[in-house]
């Protein structure tokens, strides 16, 4: 966090170094990401991305739209627009954000160039893998979740409907928000998250969008249980087939 001189801000294990949350899923050749924080530059070269197919939006907050600008590398090298997959009310949000990128009037040539594909709670396809959003609640705004096969990917929620949460059982991998030990008015705590974890049975949870007010990763991942742990930068997952 800026400005702080907490024990984690301080912390030199780079498992307490974190960009804002995303994933980046692989599958037969085809790549995607879900969200585009402000961090969205860096991580991608971070990760050595040369080639990005579509981004997927859980929603509209800055965290997790505001480096969609950076979309532009990608434009230019594949000579295409970027996909976006988002519900109607994301699309608006990222409409008003970036609506240089919209400006019929606007011919400079290095704008970001996107499309929209809209969605809502229906499974769709990308590539050969069939994603199934996750409505979830973030101190009462929507949020989308995904289930991809086995793994669900669960990010700034507080609450998951009984319907929704029957989609994730029996997941795999649990990707969830858990931001710190005590209570948040619109993100899981430790205790809830792994409640959550708990009742859809997965064999792994990773947690994710940690705050520094968790504590030290070292010291917080010592004190859960073997089958949940806490998620860092650059962590990467494997399912079989």
């Amino acid at each position: 966090m800026i400005g702080c001189t907490c024990a984690v801000c301080r912390s030199a294990d780079p498992r307490d170094q974190r960009l804002r949350a995303s994933v980046l899923i692989t599958e037969d050749g085809v790549q995607y990401c879900i969200d585009a924080g402000p961090d969205f530059r860096q991580q991608m070269l971070r990760a050595g991305v040369i080639r990005l197919d579509a981004i997927l939006f859980t929603h509209a907050h800055k965290d997790h739209v505001a480096g969609l600008d950076d979309v532009r590398a990608f434009n230019y090298f594949s000579g295409k627009p970027m996909p976006l997959y988002a519900t109607k009310s994301v699309q608006r949000a990222i409409r008003r954000e970036f609506s240089y990128a919209f400006d019929p009037r606007n011919t400079y040539p290095g704008l970001p160039r996107i499309t929209f594909r809209t969605i809502d709670n229906a499974p769709f396809s990308i590539g050969k893998l069939t994603i199934l959003p996750v409505r979830v609640k973030h101190a009462g705004m929507p949020v989308l979740g995904f289930r991809i096969g086995d793994l669900t990917y669960i990010t700034d929620a507080n609450h998951i409907p009984p319907r929704e949460l029957k989609k994730i059982s029996g997941s795999r991998i649990l990707i969830i928000n858990a931001l710190r030990k005590e209570p948040h008015v619109s993100h899981f705590s430790l205790e809830e998250a792994i409640s959550i974890a708990r009742q859809v049975r997965a064999e792994r949870t990773y947690l994710t969008h940690i705050s520094h007010q968790m504590g030290l990763h070292a010291e917080v991942e010592s004190e859960l249980p073997s089958d949940i742990r806490l998620a860092f930068d650059m962590l990467s997952i494997e399912l079989p087939e």
